[in-house]
């Protein structure tokens, strides 16, 4: 499996969260993760930076962040231009998805975890 370069928004050192699993589970199928969250710490040996530095070699953004707390980050993400962004459950918003089409991102309402399990993340 090809290295897709992913950025987890909404990382966090609590390993009972769904973007804790996932940042493990990306890097042990061997993906590039980028960390991108409101804590410090780490994750899979991986340090969380704050949504400031933009990275232009992303493949995947994976949203743990819910759309009440998107707006915010619109700029940081379509600033990345991502390959795809993918929003995991309870992160659906019609409105970036709709932005990020118009400039030619895929969006996939998905489970990140889901499809890494069955081969197709």
């Amino acid at each position: 499996m090809a290295d897709k370069k992913t950025l987890i928004l909404g990382a966090t050192p609590n390993e009972g969260r769904y973007a804790n699993l996932a940042a493990n589970r990306l890097v042990r199928s061997g993906h590039t993760i980028v960390n991108v969250g409101l804590r410090e710490g780490e994750v899979a040996g991986v340090p969380i930076e704050k949504a400031e530095t933009i990275h232009n070699d992303i493949d995947t953004i994976t949203l743990y962040v819910g759309p009440v707390h998107q707006e915010s980050l619109y700029n940081y993400i379509l600033d990345t231009h991502p390959k795809r962004i993918i929003f995991n459950p309870g992160t659906e918003n019609s409105e970036l998805r709709r932005m990020a089409n118009e400039k030619g991102i895929k969006t996939e309402y998905a489970c990140t975890l889901v499809l890494l399990s069955i081969g197709q993340y």
